[in-house]
């Protein structure tokens, strides 16, 4: 017993089922009283999946990618494709193919692999012809939210973290910086001689175009979603998708920024508006992140992208607010909630709601670490961390160790990594058969149905975006 104890039950493939038979017919299925699901682990490592450096070979109708099932005909060089039975013809690079000489991917103990595809901004090098090597694909991006409303012990613990953490990070990343209170701040790293920064009102919603236009980054090829866009920051490269440099003036790699972000964190100070005696602060969460997702979707469309928001209280300015500024009037409670006696809760869904399609149509996260002896709204930004893939963390305070710890662990290296991952999209191919009644976890759909045509009978093919 110890022994099958022991044994990783989801093998190499990192899936495990509820039930390990299929049933064949629909009176079996009905008959299952706890349905037919897969839990299904895309980025877990295990030491036996080979890495193959080489873009899949797919089926030319349903775009399934070849793999150890699919019947292969040695001599005439065709593979038939498992799920569909169309007969597909090898390229010229696999004419060396036979029995004794099988890729990767078809070797019958690979039921998994994964592959190693080369990034479109090193394809435009390879074009050009540049002397200076390719931005990595591997680049983080971090933007990182900064509340600013809080007292000043709170402040110093959070301007801390943040320290420890640039520091952290490996050279390569690129990392922005927005604080917020009444109005939301954006910095602009790139301009070290002075410290300059672009404001926003917190008092009304700002769509993306508004944010482009104020940042200075809504020149023609603003927001464009092209091939040629670096993820990783490359001085004197394709840097020109902005005329004006956008990118280096909000995201720089923290080897040539952390010096300037430490500057302008020493510098920060409690929001200087006035609180009425009697009154909540004014905080524009939702403000300062929409100016977030906006700046990442102007220079960094389709790269994966971590915006981690650092919040010391409710939203009570501009859209996502929860609350009043009364402090008379309670935040709402469960029971609120219940009987619809929430006034606010609605309507900051649907903003949050709204944020995160922008995020997931961007390939972006949202990380929320909050601390305060109060609510700050988690039930209504929910939404947009869950569609997202992203994490949450509770605290009492900023200088408690279950924020220190957790927000740690984000971005240190080694054993004590969480492996985060960013950008992915899970694609389901399933045979005429087979259909995918839902999925659960941190993911959202991409809204991508195709349907193929194969001998008569058509089958989806559903497309998941998730964050980790």
């Amino acid at each position: 017993m110890s022994e099958m104890a022991n044994i990783d039950p989801e093998g190499m493939d990192g899936v495990r089922m509820t039930w390990n038979v299929w049933p064949r017919t629909k009176v079996e299925a009905s008959k299952c009283v706890i349905p037919l699901a897969a839990t299904i682990a895309p980025i877990r490592p295990h030491p036996d999946i080979p890495t193959l450096p080489y873009a899949p070979l797919r089926c030319k109708t349903c775009a399934a990618a070849l793999n150890s099932f699919a019947r292969v005909d040695f001599t005439a060089k065709i593979w038939i494709c498992p799920f569909c039975f169309q007969r597909n013809h090898f390229p010229q690079q696999y004419s060396m193919i036979s029995e004794t000489n099988l890729p990767g991917e078809l070797y019958p103990q690979y039921t998994t692999v994964q592959y190693t595809l080369p990034h479109p901004s090193q394809q435009h090098y390879q074009h050009q012809q540049q002397q200076q090597p390719p931005p990595s694909d591997s680049s983080p991006v971090f933007v990182f939210v900064l509340d600013t409303c809080m007292i000043e012990e709170e402040l110093d613990f959070v301007k801390s973290a943040l320290k420890r953490a640039i520091g952290m990070l490996p050279d390569n990343a690129l990392v922005g910086l927005v604080s917020f209170g009444t109005q939301a701040q954006v910095h602009e790293l790139g301009f070290s001689e002075l410290s300059k920064v672009y404001v926003f009102r917190g008092d009304k919603e700002i769509s993306k175009e508004q944010v482009l236009e104020q940042l200075g980054l809504s020149g023609g090829v603003a927001g464009r979603r092209t091939a040629a866009v670096p993820v990783g920051y490359q001085k004197g490269g394709i840097q020109n998708v902005f005329p004006n440099g956008g990118i280096a003036r909000f995201l720089l790699p923290a080897s040539e920024c952390e010096y300037t972000i430490n500057t302008l964190l020493d510098e920060l100070q409690t929001d200087q508006w006035p609180v009425p005696p009697g009154n909540r602060a004014s905080r524009c969460t939702g403000v300062a992140l929409s100016v977030a997702a906006g700046l990442l979707g102007a220079c960094l469309p389709g790269t994966g992208a971590r915006i981690v928001a650092l919040v010391g209280g409710p939203c009570t300015e501009g859209p996502g607010t929860i609350i009043s500024k009364d402090l008379s009037d309670p935040v709402r409670s469960h029971k609120d909630l219940d009987k619809d006696a929430a006034p606010y809760f609605k309507k900051a869904v649907k903003f949050y709601d709204n944020l995160a399609k922008q995020l997931v149509n961007q390939g972006h996260v949202l990380d929320l670490f909050a601390s305060a002896l109060d609510q700050v709204g988690v039930a209504e930004m929910k939404v947009a961390v869950e569609r997202t893939g992203g994490l949450v963390v509770l605290a009492e305070s900023f200088g408690h160790s279950v924020f220190k710890d957790s927000f740690k662990r984000v971005f240190e290296d080694g054993e004590q990594s969480l492996g985060l991952c960013f950008n992915g999209t899970l694609e389901i191919n399933c045979s005429k058969d087979i259909k995918i009644q839902g999925i659960i976890g941190s993911c959202t759909s991409l809204e991508k149905v195709e349907l193929s045509t194969v001998y008569g009978s058509r089958f989806p093919v559903k497309y998941i975006k998730f964050g980790d």
